[in-house]
């Protein structure tokens, strides 16, 4: 089973990635996942922190002259800001002044109120630290090794935003992997440059009125075999699983699959995908309204998966809440935050993707050595074409 888990605080010393079940034998190198983490740090709109931190990731096992052993794989990403926090995140106890300096002021939108009513503490700072949106930074390592993985088997993984508030791109064509070096180039990671401009220009204006902007980007992935995923139990669905891991990624408030909602106002016949044959070719269909996943397995179309990004809760010019200690109305606090994160969301969202598609591939072809995935693979893609 591919899995990983992250650990660290917003503020903390470091961020860690923890990946298990990686085949042996898979090339790993830094500059990958570094190039993975600076991508993830991009996007017009973004706050000050980005100054500040200039993530690389530190292999500290589980790799042993560049190449994976079968064991975890530990991932460490330090954090800069770490020198201006060792007082207020210090590990050992601390004095009554630093204290007294807790937050309890909980931001509308934000895990603040709802995390510690959940644990029973009495500083949200203990809250806001692990629910941050800094902990992705860990996500996107481990993900890396994910997309490592599935390039072995022709898989690529991109994404691209599609909207950010009322400005929606118009796109004809999806963009393809060798797409991805110009939409990075994009302030906004965005296909349309008309739609670009306008993107900017929103983000602009909820700058100067110390607002901010959601929006909604996609994630596609090119090359997936069919039958990765499952039909059997609802928890092998492998479009389920793609919604929980978007979903999982903080201010995430929706997700479909290729035309999703679209679809619910369609009849069936303007609704599927219609099935063609040609012996060269094998089975195809001639659209992707089900976004590359039928049944909870893939098609052999390209998968597509939209996620909605709300506007986050932090802002300059806070929304009214109530202090957990006086209980008097007062503003939410304030910590430093960015304007639309909907670029840098994007690129997030491909690192759980590509996560989640590793794992089914791994759950389809088995193996403890990257040979032997392979061998499978091939096997399997040989029976397709009988």
């Amino acid at each position: 089973m591919l899995r990983y888990v992250t650990a660290g605080e917003s503020h903390g010393p470091a961020l860690v990635a923890i990946v298990e079940g990686l085949p042996a034998g898979v090339e790993i190198r830094k500059e990958s996942i570094d190039a993975e983490l600076a991508r993830r740090q991009l996007g017009f709109g973004r706050g000050g922190r980005m100054a500040i931190e200039k993530d690389v990731a530190e292999i500290l096992s589980g790799v042993r002259f560049g190449l994976s052993l079968g064991s975890p794989i530990t991932l460490k990403i330090d954090n800069r800001d770490w020198a201006n926090w060792t007082t207020t995140m210090s590990i050992e106890p601390v004095n009554t002044e630093v204290e007294d300096e807790r937050v309890t002021q909980p931001r509308p939108g934000h895990a603040d109120l709802s995390g510690i009513l959940k644990s029973g503490q009495a500083d949200i700072r203990n809250i806001l630290e692990r629910s941050s949106a800094r902990e992705t930074a860990a996500r996107v390592a481990a993900g890396t090794i994910a997309k490592i993985l599935l390039r072995e088997f022709g898989i690529e993984v991109l994404s691209h935003v599609v909207s950010i508030g009322e400005v929606a791109a118009t796109i004809n064509e999806l963009p393809a992997p060798g797409d991805l070096a110009k939409i990075d180039e994009s302030p906004v990671r965005c296909f349309d440059a008309v739609a670009e401009a306008q993107m900017v220009a929103i983000i602009e204006d909820a700058k100067k009125t110390k607002d901010t902007v959601g929006g909604v980007f996609e994630v596609l992935v090119y090359g997936c075999p069919p039958g990765l995923g499952g039909y059997t139990s609802w928890e092998e669905r492998l479009d389920a699983r793609l919604a929980r891991a978007l979903m999982g990624v903080q201010a995430i408030k929706g997700v479909e699959i290729g035309e999703g909602f679209e679809l619910a106002q369609k009849r069936g016949s303007q609704a599927h995908d219609e099935i063609y044959y040609e012996s060269e070719r094998g089975y195809y269909r001639k659209t992707n309204r089900a976004g590359g996943i039928e049944g909870g397995m893939t098609n052999g179309g390209v998968v597509v998966a939209r996620a909605a990004m709300k506007p986050i809760p932090t802002l300059m010019q806070p929304l009214k809440t109530v202090d957990i200690v006086s209980k008097e109305a007062v503003d939410a606090v304030k910590e430093r935050s960015d304007v639309c994160a909907v670029p840098a969301a994007a690129v997030i969202g491909e690192a759980v993707v590509a996560f989640e598609i590793a794992k089914v591939l791994l759950q389809k072809f088995g193996g403890d050595a990257l040979v032997d995935t392979k061998a499978a693979h091939v096997h399997y893609l040989k029976r397709l074409k009988t």
